[in-house]
């Protein structure tokens, strides 16, 4: 069943090709894989204990066990075990059902077959049973079977293409390439078998973007880096065949190990219900010592004189132990104040919730036919809740579909015309778009109005040429041809597809790459560069580079990044066109263009060997091989010389606005927390009404150590005081240990402020000492923008307002860099956006745009909470109203524990008598209708003052379930006392007393809803 052995952690993989023998010894994982929670044998007992470890379901274990006793069980065990099995047995074939499909995709996956070389000619095997070393073969669009090391390929130089949807939800193609020594390999089936080259790895992890490694074949050993290796997962694309060595197989495999457990998120709601079930608990105990002493003395006092009817020798029956199993019957037969359908009810109600917020068309999103969807069903009435809503930018409140505006070459701004009077005007609004007709291979849908640099380019500007030069060569983009014989770009990022595709509109054309050449077409001829070294672009380094040599024998630089970090990396002979560029950048933000800086340099022969010497032996080490690697790249990208910059626009999602507007409205604060920089968040800002001009002020945070931020958030902090006058006598005093606001200081905050910081500050204000006080002036701001943060960040901001504001959050993202604030968060939303799948895989709620954030809280949200919390306080007053009617009836029966009721009543009241009133009321009731919500978003307000079920609402249920009882029991008691009928017998028998009770009962709690 289990196809995986434990054993001891491991440091690092050796693995020999083409010897199952060799790498048996080390005990490696196989490539069997299981999903899946139980199996046959464990399912019973691992699925029951997990279910008693519901509070709930175990009180309900304890009662039964009670029933059992016979001295002191006064109901049957039925009215207990019939609800319970029923739970159970419920959730247990929801489990089992489960299971049994991720059984069945397991089966599937594990069946799969694959080419395997065995014993020098190749074999298809299972999945299951490919081992680690052996050489698999794999065609065109087959799923790769565990994670390989690229030996040979079908195209030249070892280039394969593959697609990654499943690891990072991109479909775009990546290319990967094979060492020089093994793509010489080929198809030979008897070379293949004889390569016996040993790998040296890093343990397995999961981190998809990683690998290190070393190949020692034939006496010489070669690097192995990401770019080598083919994850499990993928898919291969426009190859017709690839041979690998199988590294980390089944659960080792990179995406095995990134289907970590995500955290189980709980509505406040729940934890409230689990303290109201202890109060309770402790209120049955109370009733149950009352009955109890009343038992015994009675017992004491009147029970002695029925002793000698029921021939009971004297002192055979003890009046304290008596007592004693009087309160536990007693326990017994009030434990229907918290029933378990409840649970079940509550369960079905979120269902029901859930599917309303699935099946709702103004939700839907006809372009991408993408509907919203719930993706878990137990966070419904939280959204009813939300005070806080952390967004993403780039794809979030943008649609992340770039478009190349404008750039500055060289000084000069290109993109927008003098209209002669020295006023520069949006060419949008004078000129026609620049027609590209000239060029059969432009792409039409790229629009860009400045003819002047066309005229540039047909005069030979050889900076205008360089910088075109560089914006065609330095990208990641992959060509192919479709079918009518257009060039297709596959890009792995939306600016990047748009540069080259500006590039390509004025005469440069991007034609096509191998791992050591990259062919573009200038103004018409083909020219192929020699690629010497690509520069990778990560988070850290914020830019990328190619090393290329020309046709002239010249060997260049080309580099594009962000600005603050490529400026600091410049020739010192730049001062003067540095200037002007920032001016032009500044500019471009300004109107909230995404910037990137251009430069160039020009290396000579020598020193360029020299350093690729140095690289090649820095990718050899195991240990610190980053490090090193990264230090190399520092020390050649220096002295560069500015080229110019680019500006890309990114458009505002349809609805953005009045979505903001509405949200501010309900008194729910937006904070945005984005990796762009401060010019463009802020531009945004202002885009989206999160930040006006009516502002009383907008603080900007950007000190560089832990003091400066502290002062000026002290700064930012007095300035807000003194405008608010109230405060200026000085009787506040703030503490930094008082993290929880006092929520008095917020109200008296009369004026709107915004707060911006930088990452580099917000690291230090994440520190402790700060925290309080960054915390204390954020929470005054109606809007708070954090700029240039990491993903890491992003999840601690949303900690620090859950944990000391004790407010209710929402994360919302695209990509996969908002996976840790949307796990973070009480409720996360991904987008179905342009970059992937990641942030929907890892949400509780998804859909295509953020217009629909507001209907999702102020229509679901807003319902769901308010049916919840109706249903929660009828439900405790019928339950009260039922159960404490025992409690009177006690007073009458000499406290025997002898119930009212027929027990087939006792056990069916909730689940048949009053059950299907109150779910139609959790599921289908509405105070205002959807428009009515949407329209008057202040409705949405009760929900964040938790006002609508909490402890004081549980009191006043309890108090009219009490009264209920009151009534319920002593009208009909009275009714009945003394009356004789015509016949001169008496009217009342117990059991007409107990129908006439029961069937007001039910009358009773049903008019109540």
């Amino acid at each position: 069943m289990f196809c995986s052995k434990k054993k001891s952690l491991e440091v690092e993989r050796i693995v020999k090709a083409n010897d199952r023998e060799h790498n048996e010894k080390f005990q490696y994982a196989d490539n069997c894989i299981h999903t899946s929670k139980y199996n046959i044998l464990t399912f019973l007992p691992i699925n029951l204990f997990e279910q008693f470890q519901r509070v709930a379901n175990a009180y309900f274990l304890f009662l039964l066990i009670l029933q059992l006793i016979p001295e002191i069980s006064s109901l049957t065990w039925f009215t207990t075990m019939v609800p319970l099995v029923l739970v159970i047995t419920m959730t247990a074939v929801k489990d089992a059902t489960d299971d049994y499909f991720r059984h069945k995709s397991d089966n599937q996956v594990n069946n799969r077959l694959s080419e395997v070389l065995i014993d020098s000619k190749l074999q298809n095997e299972k999945w299951m049973n490919v081992k680690v070393g052996d050489i698999v073969k794999l065609e065109n669009n087959q799923f790769v079977a565990a994670d390989l090391l690229l030996l040979s390929s079908s195209e030249p130089h070892g280039l394969c293409y593959i697609e990654t949807a499943e690891l990072d939800g991109e479909t775009n193609l990546k290319v990967r390439h094979a060492l020089s020594v093994t793509s010489e390999l080929g198809a030979d089936i008897s070379r293949l078998a004889k390569f016996d080259g040993t790998v040296v790895c890093e343990a397995p992890n999961n981190k998809l973007d990683k690998f290190t490694g070393v190949l020692s074949w034939k006496d010489s050993k070669h690097s192995l880096n990401n770019e080598k290796i083919i994850l499990r997962g993928c898919i291969l694309r426009n190859t017709s065949w690839c041979f690998g060595m199988v590294i980390f197989a089944g659960p080792d495999t990179k995406l095995m190990q990134n289907s970590g457990k995500t955290k189980f998120k709980r509505t406040s709601i729940d934890r409230l219900m689990n303290t109201l079930v202890l109060w309770i608990f402790g209120f049955l105990v109370c009733m149950g010592v009352i009955l109890a002493i009343g038992n015994s003395i009675w017992e004491n006092q009147v029970g002695d004189k029925f002793r000698t009817f029921l021939f009971w020798n004297e002192g055979e029956k003890n009046s304290v132990f008596s007592g004693f199993l009087t309160f536990w019957s007693y326990i017994i037969i009030l434990n229907t104040v918290v029933p378990i359908s409840l649970y079940v009810s509550m369960e079905v109600i979120r269902l029901g919730h859930s599917y309303f917020i699935n099946w709702d068309r103004k939700m839907y999103y006809p372009e991408k036919a993408t509907p919203a969807e719930a993706r878990t069903t137990t966070l419904n009435e939280e959204l009813g809740q939300i005070e806080y809503i952390f967004s993403d930018k780039t794809g979030t409140l943008t649609e992340n579909i770039m478009t190349f505006k404008k750039c500055s070459i060289n000084g000069k701004i290109y993109g927008e015309a003098d209209d002669g009077m020295g006023q520069k005007t949006d060419m949008t609004k004078k000129n026609e778009p620049v027609d590209f007709a000239v060029n059969p291979q432009a792409d039409r849908t790229c629009q860009f109005s400045d003819h002047r640099l066309m005229e540039s380019i047909k005069l030979g500007d050889s900076k205008v040429y360089e910088f075109l030069r560089v914006l065609a060569l330095c990208h990641t983009v992959m060509s192919e041809e479709n079918s009518a014989g257009q060039l297709i770009y596959q890009v792995q990022s939306p600016d990047e597809g748009a540069l080259v595709t500006a590039a390509r509109n004025l005469g440069f054309i991007f034609k096509s790459r191998t791992s050591e050449t990259i062919t573009i077409e200038e103004l018409g001829t083909l020219v192929t560069y020699q690629l010497l070294a690509f520069l990778d672009f990560n988070n850290i380094r914020k830019r990328m580079s190619v090393i290329v040599r020309n046709p002239e024998g010249q060997i260049k630089l080309y580099s594009k990044g962000a600005d603050t970090i490529l400026f600091e990396k410049l020739h010192p002979s730049n001062e003067d066109l540095l200037t002007l560029t920032t001016d032009h950048l500044s500019e471009f933000a300004g109107e909230g263009l995404r910037t990137l800086a251009i430069a160039y340099r020009d290396l000579d022969d020598k020193y360029f060997k020299e350093w690729h010497k140095m690289l090649e032996d820095a990718n050899t080490l195991i240990d610190e091989r980053d490090e090193r690697v990264a230090g190399l790249y520092e020390e050649i990208e220096r002295d560069l010389m500015l080229l110019g910059a680019t500006a890309v626009e990114d458009k505002l999602q349809e609805g953005v606005i009045e979505t903001v507007t509405n949200l501010s409205l309900a008194n729910i604060k937006i904070w945005v927390l984005t990796g762009d920089k401060q010019e463009t968040a802020i531009n945004i800002g202002y885009a989206c009404n999160m930040l006006t001009d009516d502002m009383n002020d907008v603080f900007i945070i950007s000190g560089n150590t832990a003091v400066e931020v502290r002062e000026e958030l002290r700064k930012a902090k007095e300035n807000l005081f003194e405008q608010n006058r109230s405060f200026s006598n000085g009787h506040v005093v703030f503490e930094k240990q008082q993290l929880e606001l006092d929520s008095v200081v917020e109200e008296t905050i009369t004026g709107d402020y915004a707060l911006i910081i930088n990452g580099h500050s917000l690291a230090h204000a994440l520190e402790s000492g700060i925290k309080g006080d960054l915390l204390e002036l954020a929470c005054m701001c109606k809007t708070v923008v954090c700029c240039r943060v990491t993903p890491l960040q992003k999840a601690q901001v949303v900690e620090l307002v859950k944990k000391y504001r004790n407010a209710v959050t929402l994360a919302i993202g695209d990509g996969a860099n908002d996976v840790s604030m949307i796990k973070s968060a009480h409720i996360g939303v991904g987008i179905s956006g342009q970059e992937g799948m990641q942030a929907v895989l890892a949400s509780d709620y998804s859909f295509a745009q953020f217009r629909y954030l507001q209907r999702l809280l102020l229509v679901h949200g807003r319902w769901s909470y308010f049916r919840m919390c109706k249903f929660l306080c009828y439900f405790f007053y019928k339950n009260f109203a039922f159960t404490l009617v025992h409690f009177w009836f006690g007073f009458f029966c000499g406290f025997s524990a002898q119930t009212v009721y027929d027990q087939w009543f006792i056990t069916l009241f909730n689940i048949v008598y009053t059950s299907l009133p109150v779910l139609a009321m959790g599921i289908f009731d509405q105070d205002v209708d959807d428009q009515n919500s949407m329209d008057y978003p202040q409705l949405y307000e009760p929900g964040q003052l938790n006002l609508l079920f909490n402890k004081r609402k549980f009191f006043i249920c309890m108090a009219h379930g009490i009264y209920t009882s009151l009534a319920l029991f002593f009208i009909p008691y009275g009714a009945f006392y003394n009356v004789a009928g015509d016949d001169g017998q008496h009217v009342a028998d117990y059991q007409s007393f107990a129908v006439t009770m029961a069937t007001s009962l039910v009358i009773v709690v049903s008019v109540q809803i």
